[in-house]
């Protein structure tokens, strides 16, 4: 996996040497026992300095599944299509301006689905941040403050994350911060899913609403991942879950109606759009801003 070389980080990495902590003393960039670097304003964070703490640091629960649970969950929630074919799209625009690119993936502590040829491809060096340790990352940092210098990264990429952070667009403000002019995004986010992580949950983009919040870009390509067919599969599984209070149940019901999934090859992608689990969008930074007015006219759907 060519994650970046830790000298190279190290020379775009800018923090201060200082930061508050939550009891108002002043803190140095923490170290957790590994020697990953945490970068973290922990007063105007989500995340707790005694979370990163000790063997099991992390917030959040992160499943692995192999065996046969394994192969079902891939029954039930494949790799998307569209995913795959983004992801070279991306990849080829990158090395249309720079051969070897340098690439931020935000929430890299784990291998984002459809995303191996990113990792795989030894000429894009990676850099990756999560808010959990994780050895698939370079330091732990809050993606509404990234520890990056300006206009360090030929490309960023952000899978299932926005949905999870407290402000989404101080977080694409930071992605076109630390991206080179004419830098690439590459952005996957629910839409139509149902809470998951918990309270670390916070919300949801219609196509057009993703589009607008990435105005400080030039479109590329974006539409819906994961069709009204998936969709229905989540709405599926809550339902059970809730009428018997079991997330084991909910998962039994989505497995038989993992079918449904095969609809979303039938619908027209300006119906998907309206009724999609989540939506895409590839752009390059801009230098102008889309109005609100401009939103209106980009709307891609059939009403």
């Amino acid at each position: 996996m060519p994650l970046a070389d830790r000298k190279i980080v190290d020379s775009l990495v800018d923090w201060p040497d200082t930061a508050p902590d939550p009891a108002g003393a002043t803190t140095t960039s923490a170290t957790q026992s590994d020697g990953l670097p945490i970068y973290v304003d922990f007063a105007n964070s989500v995340i707790d300095i005694d979370d990163l703490k000790g063997a099991d640091a992390g917030q959040i629960e992160r499943r692995h599944y192999s065996g046969l649970i394994g192969r079902l969950k891939r029954l039930v929630s494949p790799i998307k299509e569209s995913t795959l074919e983004n992801t070279q799209a991306f990849m080829r625009a990158l090395k249309a301006t720079n051969p070897e690119p340098v690439v931020l993936v935000i929430g890299g502590g784990t291998v984002g689905q459809g995303m191996d040829a990113l990792y795989e491809d030894p000429a894009i060096k990676l850099v990756a941040l999560d808010i959990y340790p994780s050895p698939e990352i370079h330091f732990v940092a809050d993606a509404h403050n990234i520890p990056i210098q300006n206009g360090a990264f030929d490309g960023v990429v952000v899978q299932a994350v926005l949905e999870h952070v407290l402000r989404p667009e101080v977080v694409v403000a930071e992605i076109w911060r630390v991206l080179k002019p004419g830098g690439l995004v590459y952005a996957e986010t629910p839409f139509m899913q149902q809470v998951h992580e918990g309270p670390y949950d916070f919300t949801r983009f219609t196509e057009s609403g993703h589009r607008y919040l990435f105005r400080q870009f030039d479109r590329v390509t974006s539409g819906s991942s994961g069709g009204p067919g998936t969709q229905m599969i989540w709405s599926i599984d809550y339902l059970f879950r809730g009428l018997f209070r079991s997330r084991k149940v909910g998962s039994i019901a989505k497995l038989a109606f993992f079918w449904l999934r095969y609809l979303d090859h039938l619908i027209p992608e300006e119906y998907a759009v309206d009724g999609a689990s989540g939506v895409f969008f590839l752009g390059k930074k801009a230098a102008h801003t889309i109005t609100a007015k401009d939103i209106i006219a980009q709307y891609r759907g059939a009403q």
